[in-house]
């Protein structure tokens, strides 16, 4: 073994979890996006789902976007870390690509709900969990009527969710409130300082 070899350490891997809308996938690349800007290797763990893209994201980048009989295959070869149907849809994590980035030395983090993130907490309990809520939930809804993505009954559905989601706010090691998004990218940032 070289000494490069014997210096480099594994990654860590963060789970970060919100309601529709409550800014995780902000957070989550601006804190990648700083963690680079200090010389840490972060990086995105990219879903999978069954689910359409929306206007604006990116094979690969976004989502890896499969078809629902291809995800199913996936589950029956056990290739997720974890994964979820929500709103019917399916979206999971591939095992192979986040165990290969940790091994590499690269922090890998996680955009997932609480059903995903009860299921890494299983298979890999030195996970860091966190947890970002709406400062309420009538920003919550305002919030999720400014994408325009969406008709009056995803967004109903998707309130119901979110008192779901809220409901396991306790079982993340960290939860930090998303009223201002700088403030709520500090204590995020913090979060991945403390637990290098």
């Amino acid at each position: 073994m070289t000494a490069i070899e014997q210096d480099q350490r594994a990654g860590r891997l963060y789970v970060i979890s919100a309601p529709s809308g409550g800014g995780k996938t902000s957070l989550t690349r601006a804190v990648i996006d700083r963690l680079g800007e200090s010389g840490r290797t972060a990086r995105f763990s990219v879903s999978y789902t069954t689910r359409a893209a929306r206007p604006g994201e990116t094979e690969g980048r976004d989502y890896h976007f499969v078809s629902w009989d291809e995800f199913e295959a996936m589950i029956e070869r056990g290739e997720f870390l974890e994964y979820a149907r929500v709103f019917d849809r399916y979206y999971g994590t591939s095992a192979g690509e986040t165990e290969r980035w940790l091994a590499a030395g690269q922090d890998v983090v996680l955009d997932i709900d609480w059903q995903g993130a009860a299921q890494v907490r299983d298979r890999a309990p030195e996970a860091i969990t966190i947890f970002i809520r709406p400062p309420s939930r009538e920003e919550l809804e305002r919030r999720l009527r400014a994408r325009g993505s969406e008709d009056e009954t995803a967004i109903a559905r998707r309130l119901a969710e979110a008192d779901d989601e809220l409901a396991h706010a306790d079982d993340y090691d960290y939860q930090i409130v998303n009223d201002c998004f700088e403030h709520a990218l500090d204590e995020l940032t913090s979060i991945f300082e403390r637990t290098a």
